[in-house]
């Protein structure tokens, strides 16, 4: 038994993307590598991101998304021809267990030293995953990574977008890279990118801008973000913030308990729809054309969705008390 696919035209037309939010071109090979900063390169296949430190004694990589895949190892090689060095990738460090940003890391092998934080390891174990070992190096609060006379700076500053998500900091580059929390030019997809703590999501910015940095590396999309990116993201958050508080102090649950009578579930459901459209509808409208996929609405309905359950759970906002 097949299943049919959508017609063209029953699938809905979107505004154009800002030019703001588009990168480098692609070559043939589907992948841009790019300098960041000296020997700080990038890699983008226009979806997901990866970053290597070129140095000395060996290549330093960071993070292995298999979307990239074998165009990592394509790209290494293609800066060290260009830059007259070697291309053997001695290290790799893990921004976060995820397999969309670490399934690639089985291709360079075991000789490899791989890094992460201690609840990266934990959970690849228990994750059992050949295509993403486990780091053997592990830190609970900082970490300096130090290789060729390169000093990269690696901190845990709580759950975020997951729970072993950290802050890679290249003090010497200019560069901050945090994963799966800012898409630079773009609205996170659904539910915040997909994210388990909604605090330290929405806090997780504000600790990014507390370092020194220009160029920013989110792992996500087609271009570098700058502080601007930051900024707009933070705003987009906040704005979907406070038109949650409006909601949920303006909109009544109780004629839904009374619709529906016994069938509380649909109660529950038709007055959190309510509020979530109510939050969602001016944010949506205030960035189209501003972020990209701004107005696809189920990215900001389900990221004002998973907000407004962190303000009622993890706040205490918003909940009735019955008298």
């Amino acid at each position: 038994m097949s299943t049919s696919s959508p017609r063209e035209n029953d699938l809905p037309d979107y505004v154009p993307v800002p030019e703001a939010a588009f990168g480098p071109a692609l070559n043939d090979q589907g992948y841009f590598v790019g300098r960041v900063e000296r020997n700080l390169f990038w890699v983008t296949d226009g979806t997901y991101q990866s970053a290597f430190l070129a140095t000395a004694d060996g290549v330093v990589l960071f993070d292995a998304p298999p979307t990239i895949g074998h165009n990592l190892r394509r790209a290494v090689d293609e800066v060290a021809a260009a830059e007259g060095i070697g291309n053997t990738v001695t290290h790799l460090v893990y921004s976060h267990h995820h397999a969309d940003h670490a399934g690639a890391a089985n291709l360079f092998g075991d000789d490899i030293v791989r890094i992460g934080h201690v609840e990266s390891r934990r959970l690849l174990l228990r994750d059992n995953d050949a295509t993403r070992p486990a780091p053997e190096v592990t830190f609970e609060d900082t970490f300096t990574l130090e290789v060729g006379g390169e000093r990269v700076e690696l901190a845990y500053h709580g759950p975020n977008h997951s729970p072993d998500n950290i802050y890679i900091h290249f003090p010497n580059h200019d560069t901050l890279m945090l994963v799966d929390v800012v898409n630079s030019g773009w609205v996170p997809i659904y539910n915040l990118n997909l994210s388990e703590d909604v605090p330290g999501y929405i806090g997780a910015p504000a600790r990014a801008m507390d370092y020194p940095w220009n160029h920013f590396i989110g792992g996500h999309l087609g271009r570098l973000g700058t502080r601007d990116d930051v900024v707009l993201h933070q705003q987009y958050i906040a704005d979907i913030v406070d038109s949650s508080y409006a909601a949920l102090a303006s909109i009544d649950p109780t004629p839904y308990f009374v619709k529906y009578g016994a069938n509380v579930w649909a109660g529950v459901g038709g007055y959190l729809d309510t509020v979530t459209a109510e939050a969602a509808a001016p944010v949506i409208a205030k960035y189209t054309g501003v972020l990209g996929a701004a107005d696809v609405p189920a990215f900001t309905t389900s990221t004002t969705f998973s907000i407004l359950q962190s303000i009622r759970l993890d706040l205490g906002t918003g909940s009735q008390v019955h008298p």
